[in-house]
């Protein structure tokens, strides 16, 4: 307990997925939360799952692709608690179709959240961690920024930019004791893959080649964000850290 005790930790896409289970998690290891996301009712009800654990935690409506967003939510987060310690830019899109099939606007909608929204929030989360003794920054990937598959073009250049993106700003960042890493998550069962999964010949197809044959429960990749989150992982930065069952080990 207590691994990330009184941190402020702002997690993108936190009423669902990937993002309710770090935000969960890390309220139950002593974190203050602000939790982002276009859906309110369920952020709302994420908040109260916190708090009835006795943890601390605000809710903000976000759209990542707005910088007059990010700034709002920054400053939100600032008056509220002081600082950011944390952010985890988890939030992001997936639009499966053929490249001849990606239309402009698939191509600009997975883009505008992926890339042009995580990359707001590096820029903006800055002045807030200058006020703490440094910070960690988690930029959420996927194995699909390593490797390639079909129907996923727009998906994963999103994903290979946030990749090489992390390691730049990791580089720039130093100087402030801002340490900033990706997190590459395979196949996992969320409601971004509930109707692919659904299918068995496409569930089957989605998970590839990895070795467990099975997609990750959403809070195996939020152990993981815990960990960057920490500072047990005080010597990464510029890294990624692959979850992915094996898929990219054959």
């Amino acid at each position: 307990m207590g691994r990330v005790q009184d941190k402020v930790c702002l997690v993108t896409g936190g009423a669902s997925g990937i993002g309710r289970e770090t935000v969960l998690l890390m309220a139950e290891q002593g974190a203050r939360i602000v939790l982002t996301d276009l859906n309110e009712e369920a952020g709302q009800s994420v908040v109260g799952e916190i708090e009835a654990i006795g943890g601390e935690a605000i809710f903000v409506k976000h759209d990542v692709s707005s910088e007059k967003d990010w700034i709002r939510v920054v400053k939100t987060a600032v008056e509220r608690f002081g600082q950011v310690d944390v952010l985890v830019n988890n939030a992001g899109v997936f639009v499966v179709k053929p490249i001849q099939e990606t239309t402009e606007a698939d191509w600009d909608f997975v883009n505008d959240v992926n890339t042009k929204g995580l990359f707001f929030g590096v820029k903006q989360v800055l002045s807030a961690m200058k006020k703490s003794t440094g910070g960690s920054i988690i930029n959420i990937s996927s194995i699909y920024g390593i490797v390639g598959a079909s129907s996923a073009s727009a998906y994963q250049a999103s994903k290979a930019a946030v990749r090489v993106f992390t390691k730049s700003a990791a580089v720039e960042y130093i100087e402030h004791n801002i340490r900033v890493n990706s997190v590459h998550p395979g196949v996992i069962a969320t409601p971004m893959t509930a109707d692919i999964m659904a299918d068995a010949e496409a569930g089957e197809a989605l998970l590839g080649g990895a070795i467990f044959r099975r997609p990750a429960h959403p809070k195996e990749i939020a152990w993981g964000i815990l960990f960057l989150a920490t500072d047990e992982s005080s010597f990464m930065t510029g890294s990624e850290l692959v979850i992915d069952g094996g898929y990219t080990a054959t």
